[in-house]
């Protein structure tokens, strides 16, 4: 008997002994997305590192509900996991920062880091935060080329944008302005920075007879993207937006960077710190992959004639 208590026992000591996994703290703003979840996990897989086998992951969602950010990152920091992971926007990865200056951070934003005081440079963050930033504003000239080029004789362009993210808006609003004029085309700037100002803004562009809409990116306008999607669609106005998440919440179009590319390698990155190395000594990458992406049951919803040339350009053409 005692050599067999003591022979069952053996599976117990043998669980007792293993080392611990490693934990990745994983902090969002936002709801949860099987896209972002999975190329997460394949950054991963593509170093080594699997959930459950030598690495856990501890995910804390806001489920929108972003003023929960600092008890959930301090949770995070209490746990005493390996990592963080700060995505869903510029306010997660301050809240991440605010609760720890030792446990190395990693990010995804379509912000600039340097202007947000995250990192001290992009070649040299120091400190422990780092990551991949994701381009929006520069790519304005071409969302205004993909509007005219669904809608040729459309004159009345238009771009909302909200005036609390000032740093983007002077130059998303300056290239759009350049862009339009190229074409010989009028552009009018709407600003809002809360729902009711948003509602206002469509308001105000349907008594403008405006023809076609340019969302500006930002954070604000990420997190109302159902909302905006929507009041387009019921306002007629074709428009396109910097995000595919916005196109899966009925959007009509979307160009910019890839989400889902630049979370994947932010798990590249993350395995990297696992191994050794050093975020300060990690140069913020800028995401390398864009999408083009149209939801056709909008076009149709919008009696929009898609031209052949833009659908066979889309990387995803939602039917």
């Amino acid at each position: 008997m005692t050599l067999l208590s003591g022979a069952a026992a053996w599976p117990f000591v043998a669980r007792a002994q293993q080392p611990e996994l490693p934990v990745i703290g994983f902090l969002f703003a936002g709801v949860p997305a099987p896209r972002i979840l999975s190329a997460f996990s394949n950054g991963l897989n593509e170093m080594g590192f699997v959930e459950g086998r030598n690495v856990a992951i501890d995910h804390r969602w806001t489920q929108d509900q972003n003023d929960r950010l600092p008890a959930l990152a301090a949770e995070l920091v209490g746990r005493k996991v390996a990592i963080i992971y700060a995505a869903g926007g510029t306010i997660a990865v301050a809240a991440a920062k605010v609760a720890t200056t030792t446990i190395p951070i990693v990010f995804t934003i379509g912000d600039d880091p340097v202007q947000a005081s995250l990192v001290a440079s992009l070649s040299r963050p120091g400190g422990n935060v780092t990551g991949i930033a994701f381009i929006n504003a520069q790519l304005t000239a071409k969302r205004i080329g993909l509007l005219h080029e669904l809608l040729p004789a459309a004159e009345r362009f238009a771009i909302l944008v909200n005036p609390d993210n000032q740093g983007a808006v002077a130059t998303v609003t300056a290239d759009a302005q350049a862009a339009v004029a190229s074409i010989g085309r009028q552009i009018e700037v709407f600003a809002a920075s809360t729902n009711r100002e948003i509602d206002a803004a469509f308001e105000s562009m349907v008594q403008k007879h405006i023809d076609v809409l340019l969302i500006g990116p930002g954070y604000l306008f990420f997190a109302r993207r159902a909302q905006l999607a929507t009041l387009a669609t019921r306002h007629a106005l074709p428009a396109i937006h910097f995000s595919r998440a916005f196109v899966d919440a009925t959007g009509l179009m979307s160009y910019g960077s890839s989400i889902a590319n630049a979370t994947r390698q932010a798990g590249v990155y993350i395995a990297r710190i696992l191994k050794g190395e050093k975020p300060a000594d990690l140069p913020v990458q800028q995401s390398d992959k864009f999408e083009f992406v149209i939801n056709m049951q909008t076009a149709r919803a919008l009696s929009l004639d898609v031209p052949p040339t833009l659908l066979a350009r889309a990387d995803e053409v939602i039917e």
